[in-house]
């Protein structure tokens, strides 16, 4: 099979323009073209009155060595590598022990599957609930109910990605092709199949919703195990190999293989490994706000006449700056056509983030613009200070928010002038409980505000209306990343306790449910290998 790269053509050419492309490209006859699926497509709207679209494509063809002979020297044309998944082991029919994996969100639901799929019958602790029950209580609290701090947007099947945009691309190295592997089990769960081959597939929190339950009913169907409500207290260690752990219930489990995919926000977690001596180390990772516009101005600055192109969906974006005050503030977390979410899991704490739905139809595009937090700089000390921050941040914003998880808020021109907002303009907060216009320069450090004050006007230069006075700002960001590194070795395995694999976002190896779902895979396929190992010595 051949593939066919960089292969451009007008946003709206005819159903043949692809076909016609690859005979000119190759310069052979219809019928030496058996076949052809898209592999990628992409677009470049850099011109917005002639936006291309750019296709990578897998093909069938007559002569294929001949082919590839004469377009030796041509990087566009190449063989096809092969993207199928190939599981590295299989469990033996006399193992006894069974790997335990923490956490369900997207890095411990593939590890999870995985570990199925190989037949080691895996135990999944979740501390939230199943997904349907979560997200009941967390469209509760959005509606003003009480928070739940066992299941809400951080915590519960699904992890964070569930009530997000449901982005998933990545850019991750992945020359094993794992991303493809994590695409084909969504597109198994019910994801639609366009995720395969556009260049920024997303799906959509409802979505995400019925594909986890379906993931969920294979693992258990594979003879995996899955407990709801079950926080994992204490871990067993004994001269530094793991042995096991205690839940919050009293019960005990043991396993020499455990993964740990806890998600960036199990602060109570990181605190208990810690203590227990596991090595973690402080990281890097962001704070800010929420920014809101109304999406209609986006897809207009982005693709011009071409805006509302169904084939270009609603328009995003990615931006830096890099201050005076050295430091660097960035877009994250774009959701085009969604809304700003209340995503607190701790009681007396405000935390925003964003989300959408497959259609993408809300009125409001938001993204965080966020800075760049440095331990060294910024926390030194403690490698749990950075969770403190994050904490101090967070019961800032909810006593300026009036204590009641409303969330401070601001006009982007009021922002920049230093002075109090009074009342909105045309775009409307989506943010609910709902929000409290006041000064947000009270709920970040001052280098922080300066930063974002100085960003603000240079994004406004690449997106034009990004400056708009009545644009809106939501606080505050504080989980983009986790503020630590659980390290691990080559081995995947914590490099002071044997036996346990720190994994995903919460230990500091991915960002995303794409990079997350690939991570549970490589610690999947390590962890099942070790116990092979450890299975065939003991035999």
């Amino acid at each position: 099979m051949l593939r066919l790269t960089e292969i451009k053509l007008p946003l709206n050419h005819d159903e043949n323009g692809i076909t016609a492309a690859i005979l000119g490209k190759l310069q052979i006859k219809a019928e030496q073209l058996h076949s052809f699926t898209v592999f990628k497509r992409g677009f470049d709207a850099r011109k917005k009155t002639d936006i291309q679209l750019i296709y990578t494509l897998d093909l069938e063809v007559e002569n294929e060595a001949a082919l590839l002979a004469s377009f030796a020297k041509d990087p566009h044309v190449k063989l096809s590598p092969d993207t199928r998944y190939q599981f590295v082991a299989q469990a033996p029919a006399n193992l006894t022990e069974r790997p335990i994996v923490i956490g369900l969100g997207p890095c411990g639901l593939f590890a999870g599957l995985l570990l199925a799929q190989m037949g080691f019958k895996p135990i999944i602790l979740e501390r939230g609930k199943e997904v349907r029950e979560r997200t009941k209580d967390t469209f509760g609290f959005w509606r003003g109910k009480e928070l739940n701090p066992e299941s809400n947007v951080q915590y519960g099947e699904g992890g964070a990605g569930t009530f997000s945009d449901g982005k998933l691309y990545s850019q991750v190295k992945d020359p094993k092709h794992y991303g493809r592997k994590v695409m084909s089990e969504f597109v198994a769960a019910g994801a639609p199949d366009e995720i395969m081959y556009v260049s920024k597939p997303h799906i959509g929190t409802f979505k995400l919703v019925s594909m986890v339950e379906k993931m969920r009913a294979t693992i258990l169907a594979l003879g995996g195990e899955i407990r709801f409500s079950s926080r994992v207290d204490k871990l067993h260690i004994a001269d530094g190999q793991l042995t096991g752990l205690t839940l919050a219930s009293g019960e005990q489990l043991h396993s020499k293989h455990v993964v740990l995919a806890v998600g960036h926000s199990a602060r109570d977690t990181f605190q208990m490994l810690y203590d227990q001596g596991v090595y973690v180390e402080a990281k890097p990772f962001s704070i800010g706000f929420r920014i809101e516009h109304e999406q209609s101005m986006i897809d207009e600055c982005r693709f011009g006449p071409n805006a509302g192109n169904p084939i270009l969906g609603a328009a995003d974006y990615k931006l830096v700056h890099h201050g005076s005050n050295n430091r660097t503030v960035y877009s994250f977390c774009m959701c085009p056509g969604g809304t700003v979410v209340a995503a607190a899991s701790e009681p007396g704490g405000v935390v925003t983030n964003g989300m959408s739905q497959y259609s993408r139809h809300e009125r409001n595009a938001n993204s965080a613009i966020v800075v760049g937090i440095d331990p060294e700089r910024d926390y030194p000390g403690h490698p749990l200070a950075g969770i403190e921050l994050q904490r101090q941040l967070e019961q800032l914003a909810f006593k300026v928010g009036g204590e009641n998880y409303q969330a401070p808020a601001q006009l982007i021109g009021d922002f920049l002038a230093g002075k109090p907002s009074k009342e909105l303009g045309e775009v409307k907060p989506s943010y609910t409980p709902n929000i409290t216009l006041t000064d947000l320069a009270q709920v970040l450090p001052d280098f922080a505000i300066a930063a974002i004050r100085e960003a603000i006007p240079a994004f406004d230069r690449q997106i034009k209306g990004f400056a708009k006075a009545d644009g809106l700002l939501t606080g505050v960001e504080t989980r983009t990343s986790s503020p630590i590194c659980i390290k691990r070795g080559s081995d995947y395995q914590s490099i002071n306790i044997k036996g346990l694999y720190p994994a995903g976002e919460g230990a500091g190896y991915a960002g995303g449910i794409l990079s997350a779902g690939i991570d549970g895979i490589k610690v999947a396929e390590a962890l099942a290998l070790a116990m092979l190992d450890a299975n065939n010595t003991s035999v």
